[in-house]
């Protein structure tokens, strides 16, 4: 965890004021007995009225400055732990967002959510109770101990037998509970997992009336996590009564022995209340002491986790400083003998050898799973290769720096991303000083513009989170015109078109091969075959396999998976389009 350390340097003052203010608090509270022994002894026996007062004045003025000195510790403690909490989300925010796709995919969104939320919340807490409790417990324990052996030392073997049976049992539970709290936040994390799947797919899940399953699913999971912290609540619920027991022991034991003591004069009432004052500050003390160790536990489990992804190194090293030069007559992309796959799993791409030359289009079509998007996924360096390499302009990609690697790249996803603000702020996510003219041309290429300009505010129209208050095909409309702001030399379209009419599709790729500049290199991800047909290349994928590479005439005979495809998608088309007149004729 001395990863986490370097965040409170920034705070050294803080971690240092803040436990001498607390000393002092305990100071002048290890006082308050010896104080009142005094007003008992001397004022009360001796009915001195003057004495009286001036002791009384005393211990106000004591109960003052240490209200005084807790509370600058307490505005101390909040501004250190708050101060680190925020500095230290906001670099694991940043180390987040460095990390590789298989980082992400090792620790899962809700893992890293939970650590980014509850286990930063848990470690700040940590630091607070560090700066307040940590010192202050264990000084009030040895300070009461010490006061009262030179107080009466024949007395001081009853404290000496309370602390460490106290000290035993704070122990005993901790070592049964520490495991347990990691084990929590794993459990945590499914419980985030689960709700943010159901939260996602809502619609999914009603269309299949699926709510009372995952309503079950969601329950057993939250009553696992339920069971764990009453389990740990219960073994930790021992721990006051222990503590209380052992020293409500103690002090019957000390009037016991005190007022024999008393009876021979070798103990004084006030010298009594003081010792029954020192155990009973000790017996505070120690269930704060216990308290405070709980919550360390929980707040080391939860730093070991932040600590954990803070430590992991991308998979993807970006180790170039200066932007590479393109060698010329390079092809735009070349694939060679590319092979990868995900983890330990079997190869999602096998051997790819493949030139693509600069201003072509190349169309990507195979079956579920075939290895489109991963394909695709490897030039941007989401993942790196297995075996093989990948050369953009006769370079290979691992030389260049990530920033000149994208910025070449414009990439439009699947699954259509939005963000909440407006239509013209999520244009210049690839080019931030844009012009509105690149982004209208944008829009118009991607056939978004008519939509847009149909709402009262333009470009300014706002987007909600997700894009919701947009369709699906606006949705992947503005995705596209986002990608094409800036003229990306490297357009990548992975079936971003699916939710598309075939008339919108059909306008959309014209306009991309005529308003284009011409040296764009164009990769279309379709399920239609239709869409690619007139590529200049087509790449056929079956399992990780490139079964066919070549135009649409040449695969429909040389390439069996290819021509089935095709012609079952006709056939598809066909038989739509009798029903449709068969309904007409009706």
């Amino acid at each position: 965890m001395s990863n986490l350390y370097p965040y409170l340097k920034k705070y050294k003052k803080h971690l240092v004021l803040g436990p001498i203010f607390k000393l002092l608090e305990a100071i002048f509270e290890l006082i308050v007995p010896y104080v009142m022994a005094q007003l008992i002894d001397v004022g009360l026996n001796g009915r001195d009225k003057i004495y009286i007062l001036k002791m009384g004045g005393v211990l106000v003025l004591l109960a003052a400055v240490g209200l005084a000195a807790a509370l600058f510790c307490q505005y101390v403690a909040s501004r250190c732990s708050q101060g680190f909490g925020t500095e230290l989300r906001n670099v694991l925010f940043y180390h987040i967002n460095t990390l590789s796709m298989s980082n992400s995919d090792e620790y899962g969104v809700s893992s890293m959510v939970t650590r980014f939320n509850s286990d930063i919340n848990q470690v700040q807490l940590g630091v607070a109770m560090l700066i307040r409790l940590a010192i202050r417990a264990p000084f009030l324990v040895i300070g009461a101990t010490v006061s009262a052996i030179i107080l009466k030392p024949s007395m001081c073997w009853i404290f000496l037998v309370a602390a460490p049976l106290v000290a035993l049992a704070l122990w005993l539970i901790m070592s049964k509970t520490l495991p347990v709290y990691t084990k929590n936040q794993k459990k945590l994390d499914k419980i985030t997992s689960i709700a943010r799947e159901d939260l996602n797919g809502m619609r999914v899940v009603r269309a299949f009336t699926e709510q009372e399953r995952e309503q079950k699913r969601f329950e057993y999971s939250t009553q696992d996590y339920a069971k764990s912290v009453i389990a740990i609540g219960r073994i930790s619920a021992l721990l006051n009564p222990l503590s209380f027991l052992i020293i409500n022991l103690a002090i019957v034991a000390l009037l016991y022995f005190g007022a024999n003591k008393i009876n021979t004069g070798s103990l004084t009432q006030g010298e009594l209340v003081a010792f029954i004052n020192y155990m009973t500050q000790i017996s505070l003390a120690l269930v704060v002491l216990a308290n405070v160790m709980v919550l360390f536990s929980k707040s080391y489990a939860s730093a070991k986790r932040v600590s954990e992804l803070l430590a992991t190194q991308s998979a993807v090293k970006d180790q170039a400083q200066e932007d590479i030069s393109a060698i010329e007559g390079a092809p735009a992309i070349s694939f060679k003998e590319v092979s990868f796959k995900y983890g330990d799993g079997s190869p999602a791409l096998k051997n790819l050898s493949v030139d693509i030359q600069k201003g072509e289009t190349v169309g990507i079509i195979g079956g579920t799973g075939s290895g489109k998007s991963t394909l695709v996924n490897l030039l941007p360096r989401f993942y790196d290769v297995s075996q093989g390499a990948i050369e953009i302009d006769g370079v290979d990609i691992k030389k260049y720096p990530l920033r000149q690697l994208r910025g070449k790249i414009g990439l439009v996803p699947q699954q259509a991303v939005l963000f909440s603000g407006t239509i013209r702020s999520n244009m210049k996510w690839r080019k931030e000083d844009a012009s509105d003219e690149e982004i209208i041309s944008a829009l118009k290429i991607a056939q978004a513009y008519d939509f847009v300009s149909q709402k009262s505010d333009g470009i300014d129209s706002q987007v909600q989170q997700k894009g919701k208050n947009f369709s699906g095909g606006q949705r992947q409309r503005l995705s596209i015109a986002r990608a094409l702001v800036g003229n990306p030399e490297i357009l990548i379209l992975d079936d971003s078109m699916s939710a598309l009419d075939f008339a919108t599709d059909l306008a959309l790729r014209k306009a991309l091969n005529e308003q284009l500049p011409e040296e764009t290199t164009k990769i279309i991800i379709s399920q239609r075959a239709t869409s690619i047909k007139n590529a200049d290349k087509i790449i056929v994928l079956d399992k990780g396999d490139a079964v066919g590479i070549g135009k649409h005439e040449a695969l429909l005979k040389d390439c069996d998976i290819y021509r089935e495809i095709f012609e079952s998608q006709q056939k598809t088309a066909k038989e739509l389009t009798e029903n449709a007149e068969v309904k007409d004729e009706d």
